[in-house]
């Protein structure tokens, strides 16, 4: 299978599902939290801050998918942030995780960013080990989320 990523730069509605059905696959529970707005896809693409990287092959079937933005502070600098990053099932195990995380680190550096920060939760643990095994490290902290 030839693999490449590149970035979404418009959108349509087979993407916009594909993406949809990746992210069920990502999430714990499998649960579909409903369409992804168009929005959400318009924002993305124009903003200058954050992309969508997306693996296809040959024929533009999407196998996976990773979503990062670049946060700024005065501590941190400029790093990327990694929200989203997900490898379909089917898929797993061929390599596509790693030509996805070389073209993260390769994003990262084309915007400047000095590192790729992310979060990895309890019961992740294949997912922990590609990342540690990438040469990741694990920063002691904890992640609190308010909605608002």
């Amino acid at each position: 299978m030839n693999i490449r990523v590149k970035t979404l730069t418009k959108y349509d509605e087979k993407t916009a599902d594909r993406i949809r059905e990746l992210l069920i696959q990502l999430s714990r529970s499998h649960k579909d939290r409903g369409e992804i707005p168009k929005q959400w896809f318009d924002d993305l693409i124009a903003s200058p801050s954050h992309d969508l990287l997306i693996a296809v092959d040959d024929d533009g079937e999407i196998y996976g998918i990773a979503t990062l933005s670049i946060i700024m502070g005065p501590i941190v600098r400029k790093v990327a942030y990694l929200e989203d990053f997900v490898v379909d099932e089917s898929a797993r195990g061929h390599g596509l995780g790693g030509i996805l995380w070389t073209a993260m680190l390769s994003w990262a550096k084309g915007k400047s960013c000095t590192e790729l920060c992310f979060t990895s939760g309890h019961g992740r643990e294949p997912a922990q080990k590609f990342y540690l095994n990438k040469g990741a490290e694990i920063y002691d902290t904890n992640y609190f989320r308010k909605t608002i």
